[in-house]
C-alpha cells in the first residue's frame, strides 16, 4: 500500500523527465548556488565534514580564501556542491598521507601547491572580449550545471546566399537562427544584396558542447545586425531573449543562473526580456549589484543601444 508514501525525486535537467511523469509531480525549482554561497557552505559544512571523515584535526589543514575560490571556479562546474565536496575529500586524503608519511604537523594549501593535490584545473570561464568586434556578441545560456555565457560569431563570404550553422546546435536553436536571419533582412532591406551575393556562417564556439533553446534569438539578431551594418557591438554587454518574427523579445527561463554567469564572465551590462522582470527577485543581490540590467520589449531597443558607429 503506497497511499501514505511521498516520493521525492531530484533532477539536474527537467527536460529529460517524461512528460506524463512530470504532469503527476509538484515541481520545485531550486536555483544554482552563487560562488559566495558555495564558499560559505564549504567553510561551514563541507571542509569540516571531510576533515572529520578522513581522521584529521581542523588545525592540521589550512585552505585560504583565495585557494578556496580557485577550487570552486577551476575544479568544479555545477549548480550544487556535490563535486566540490569530493575535491575536499581528495585534498584531505592526500594531506593525511603527508602528515603520516612525512611527519608534517600542518598542511597548508596554497595557489602554488594546489596542483599537487588536485592536478591541473579542469574548467575555465569565458571572459568578455578585450575589444568591440563586428559580428561577435555574447549571449547567456542555461545548462544542467548552471548558467554560462555563449559567444555567437557570424561572418559573410562570397557565395550564393546560403547559410551554415556550426557548433553542435539543436533544432530549436537552428530555428532561432532562421528567424533571426529573416528578421534582420526585414530590418535592413538596404543590405538585402549582401545576403544574396554572400554565404552566411553562424558559429557558436565550444563545438563539443550541445546547445539548444530559443533564448539566443536576440543575440543572433544583434550579431547579424552588427555584421551587415559594419558596426561593432560592445564587448562588455550580454543578452538573452527569444525573438518573434515581428521583432518582439519574449521571456526565457533560467534567468538567475544566466545573470550569475554574466557577472562571473566580467559582463557589465545585460539585456533581458521585459516579461522576465519578476524573475529578478530570485537573483542574488551580489549579482544584481555588479550588473546593469536593462529590460527590453523589442529587438530595436537592443540594436539602438548596441550598434555604435563604425570606428
Amino acid at each position: 500500500d503506497l497511499s501514505e508514501v511521498l516520493f521525492i525525486a531530484t533532477a539536474n535537467d527537467p527536460q529529460s523527465i517524461p512528460r506524463p511523469l512530470m504532469d503527476r509531480m509538484e515541481v520545485i525549482e531550486i536555483s544554482s548556488y552563487t560562488e559566495n554561497e558555495k564558499e560559505h557552505i564549504a567553510r561551514e559544512h563541507l571542509i569540516p565534514k571531510q576533515i572529520k571523515a578522513n581522521g584529521l584535526k581542523e588545525s592540521q589543514l589550512v585552505i585560504g580564501d583565495e585557494v578556496l575560490k580557485d577550487i570552486i571556479e577551476g575544479y568544479t562546474k555545477e549548480a550544487g556542491v556535490r563535486n566540490l565536496e569530493r575535491k575536499f575529500g581528495e585534498i584531505c586524503r592526500k594531506s593525511a598521507r603527508k602528515i603520516l608519511q612525512e611527519k608534517e604537523k600542518q598542511v597548508v594549501i596554497t595557489k602554488d601547491n594546489l596542483e599537487d593535490f588536485l592536478g591541473r584545473s579542469r574548467y575555465t570561464y569565458q571572459k568578455v572580449n578585450e575589444k568591440d568586434e563586428v559580428g561577435i556578441v555574447r549571449g547567456l545560456a542555461w545548462t544542467s550545471v548552471g548558467g554560462d555565457t555563449l559567444q555567437i560569431e557570424v561572418n559573410l563570404m562570397p557565395g550564393k546566399g546560403d547559410f551554415l550553422l556550426t557548433g553542435q546546435l539543436g533544432d530549436v536553436m537552428k530555428e532561432s537562427a532562421q528567424i533571426a536571419i529573416t528578421l534582420v533582412k526585414s530590418l535592413y532591406p538596404e543590405f538585402a544584396d549582401k545576403f544574396k551575393e554572400n554565404d552566411l556562417h553562424i558559429h557558436v564556439p565550444a563545438g563539443a558542447v550541445p546547445k539548444d533553446g530559443p533564448s539566443a534569438g536576440i543575440t543572433l539578431v544583434t550579431a547579424l545586425s552588427s555584421l551587415v551594418t559594419g558596426k561593432p557591438a560592445p564587448a562588455e554587454i550580454a543578452m538573452t531573449g527569444e525573438v518573434s518574427l515581428r521583432g518582439g523579445v519574449m521571456p526565457i527561463g533560467g534567468l538567475p543562473e544566466k545573470l550569475m554567469a554574466a557577472q562571473r564572465a566580467g559582463v557589465k551590462h545585460v539585456f533581458i526580456p521585459y516579461e522576465n522582470m519578476d524573475d529578478l527577485d530570485d537573483v542574488a543581490d551580489e549579482v544584481k549589484e555588479k550588473l546593469e540590467i536593462t529590460p527590453v520589449k523589442t529587438v530595436q531597443e537592443v540594436l539602438d543601444y548596441c550598434l555604435q558607429p563604425a570606428r
